[in-house]
């Protein structure tokens, strides 16, 4: 129990800080500073750019702050109701972020790889998501749960990029060079892993959650 709570602990803390991350650029003039300094005045200028970017941290910043309470047992048998409303904004955060986020991947810095990279990221994503919500609907429980930690294992990609991204510096790495690799790695290991954790879970029967009486 003890080891359990030690890993759901950091996982929960770095959920909620990435998750509340956006409202720095809704509060701070970020024109120059952070990832925006590797942007050209045009693109940021460009309303359509702009509008997808927002949208994409603001409905990525909701899948990951409502995303991980889904995965606790204990809430989902004692708040059944509140398990399905919440996985449903979940579901529609993911794939407006997920289609905002394939559309400003087309403007990566980094060129090509890092085009290739968030691109590939977003259209993953957006596909577990839609085969998340289709397997529920179709009462695969199972199913439902595997697609579930796939794609969240692709929300935390907002996590590991910014533990690579400061780490690259540290490391002095120039910034492009470390980009265009963190365009990768920041969501293929992620997916591997979840794939480690849906293989020991397979001989784990699913515990379906019932309406409480009363």
């Amino acid at each position: 129990m003890k080891s359990k709570t030690l890993l759901w602990a950091p996982f929960a803390l770095a959920a909620i800080g990435i998750g509340v991350y956006p409202l720095k650029y809704y509060i701070v003039d970020m024109h120059g500073r952070g990832l925006w300094a590797s942007k050209t005045p045009e693109l940021l200028a460009n309303s359509a750019w702009h509008t997808a970017f927002y949208m994409h941290i603001t409905f990525g910043g909701i899948a990951m702050l409502t995303g991980w309470t889904q995965f606790s047992q204990k809430l989902r048998n004692r708040y059944l109701s509140v398990h399905r409303l919440v996985g449903k904004i979940y579901v529609a955060s993911v794939m407006l972020s997920s289609i905002a986020g394939f559309y400003i991947a087309m403007f990566a810095s980094g060129g090509i790889t890092c085009m290739l990279g968030f691109g590939s990221l977003a259209l993953c994503w957006l596909f577990t998501d839609i085969m998340a919500y289709t397997s529920i609907i179709k009462r695969r429980f199972k199913d439902h749960e595997n697609w579930m930690i796939r794609n969240y294992a692709l929300t935390f990609a907002a996590v590991t990029l910014r533990i690579y991204l400061p780490l690259s510096q540290m490391a002095h790495i120039d910034f492009l060079s470390a980009y265009r690799v963190i365009s990768w790695i920041c969501w293929v290991p992620n997916l591997l892993i979840a794939g480690i954790i849906i293989s020991k879970r397979a001989g784990i029967p699913v515990q379906v959650p019932m309406p409480s009486k009363g």
